[in-house]
């Protein structure tokens, strides 16, 4: 067949083309934005709902309060972490067998690790997990280190345990948290032992 100067052009066009879209669908692979299609994506998010809820997080992650039956995490504020206003007094120290001590919210948890607040998982932006990406969240169960490379994620968060779910559920697990209404709440920094200061 006689290649003409537009069939050229039009090949030229044409790769150049397929060229752009394989970079980008590489590149969003690599920033955690692959091409989820919505019916992924709703599955996921019931798979995240029903692991997280299996899994307890709302034991730690959401404050508990006084109700009818006892103590029980108050869901209008879940999986928010410890209560921004809630300023916690120093620990009582160790003594004999009690080894650790936890806030009446169950948010809060001293031990010889120091002090653990447990985090805001909603998506707010500058308080939640918001700007967090897929990757990071799944680097910071496998490694045990906030966004994977941070500071260690301390006692009670049982880090190694959820990080050997597999690569689907812990992308459900991010799913559905990213589905929640974001919440500002401003979780305090972990405090370190005073031996270790």
């Amino acid at each position: 067949m006689k290649r003409t100067r537009l069939t050229t052009q039009l090949t030229v066009l044409g790769i150049a083309l397929f060229s752009g879209a394989m970079l980008r669908a590489v590149a969003a692979e690599g920033q955690g934005t692959a091409t989820v299609s919505p019916e992924q994506k709703k599955a996921r998010v019931e798979r995240g709902a029903y692991l997280v809820g299996m899994m307890g997080c709302n034991d730690c992650h959401t404050p508990w309060k006084m109700g009818a039956q006892g103590p029980e995490p108050d869901m209008t504020r879940a999986l928010t972490g410890h209560p921004q206003d809630m300023v916690m007094p120093p620990p009582p120290a160790a003594s004999g067998p009690w080894i650790w001590h936890g806030a009446a919210t169950n948010t809060a948890f001293a031990g010889p690790w120091g002090v653990s607040f447990t985090a805001n998982l909603t998506p707010d932006p500058e308080t939640g997990l918001g700007k967090w990406t897929e990757e990071m969240f799944i680097a910071t169960l496998r490694t045990g280190r906030h966004q994977g490379k941070g500071r260690p994620i301390l006692p009670p968060m049982p880090v190694k345990m959820i990080g050997k779910a597999n690569d689907e559920d812990l992308k459900s697990i991010f799913a559905y948290l990213q589905s929640l209404a974001p919440v500002k709440n401003r979780v305090p920094a972990p405090i370190d032992p005073p031996e270790a200061k």
